[in-house]
């Protein structure tokens, strides 16, 4: 930029910040900001900014603190939209203070926006650059914990294994829940696994087909599997599809197969009165 301006960034920065903040509040509507608390939506706001007076002023802000900024930002779930409303704004309000000094005349107008810009764009497109891999760096170790959470093998007894089923199942999931499924039984011993379906919504064609072949890959190893959970609508649907669990063992509670469990293993449940 030139010098002038740079000179006048310096000597206005603090009437500078102050305006951009009032104006970011302004803008502070969305979901995902109204959450953040006054005092760490102001803080953030304060990072923000000095980045870009600090950058404007050529104290190379952007390549040592922004890839922090940008995680936090991430982490508070706010939107890049907004990131990059800041910069816009941040123009629009060294255009007004600049309209009001003495560099200011009209004929200087267009050259100042065209340094501005100049300076912004590239400043823009480095911030969306950043965000954007930062969001998907986070994406995805989220996604490999969640998947990692998604079929948990839990042992009850020895012997015995439970695997809890919640939510949609896709071929994906079908896979990760195999792979949890045969390495789960492997390392615990499994005599026994219970395969919970209780929180699966839907069984389908496809649900059906993924639950048959991680019931007999577990067959494969020598373990004896069990599908419980089964409700009277999914029984209804499994019907319906034509879809045959035959020759596998099912119940229609865990209770119920838990204790199927416990007489394969030769043990069962004793009540002990008072």
């Amino acid at each position: 930029m030139k010098k002038e301006i740079i000179d006048f960034l310096r000597s206005n920065h603090k009437e500078i910040h102050s305006d951009w903040q009032n104006k970011m509040e302004e803008n502070r509507d969305q979901p995902t900001l109204r959450i953040t608390s006054e005092n760490g939506f102001f803080m953030m706001s304060q990072e923000f900014i000095n980045l870009l007076l600090g950058d404007s002023l050529g104290y190379n802000t952007l390549n040592d603190k922004l890839p922090f900024f940008i995680e936090k930002t991430v982490s508070y779930n706010w939107p890049l939209s907004f990131l990059v409303k800041g910069i816009q704004v941040f123009e629009q309000v060294i255009l007004g203070h600049l309209e009001k000094s003495e560099l200011g005349d009209k004929d200087n107008a267009y050259e100042q926006v065209r340094l501005l810009d100049a300076w912004l764009h590239p400043l823009c497109q480095r911030i969306v650059e950043v965000y954007s891999n930062t969001w998907e760096r986070t994406f995805s170790l989220q996604k490999i914990a969640l998947q990692e959470l998604s079929a948990p093998l839990i042992p009850v007894f020895d012997g015995i294994t439970i695997m809890p089923l919640v939510g949609t199942i896709d071929t994906q999931r079908a896979k990760h829940i195999m792979e949890n499924l045969l390495h789960g039984v492997v390392k615990h011993r499994s005599e026994v696994v219970l395969i919970d379906i209780t929180g699966v919504p839907v069984v389908d064609t496809m649900v059906a087909h993924h639950i048959i072949q991680a019931v007999q890959a577990v067959r494969l190893v020598g373990t004896k599997s069990m599908i419980v959970g089964i409700r009277p609508e999914i029984a209804q649907t499994i019907v319906n599809l034509g879809i045959k669990l035959d020759q596998f063992e099912t119940k229609n509670t865990l209770k119920k197969g838990m204790e199927k469990a416990l007489e394969y293993t030769n043990r069962k449940l004793v009540e002990i009165g008072e």
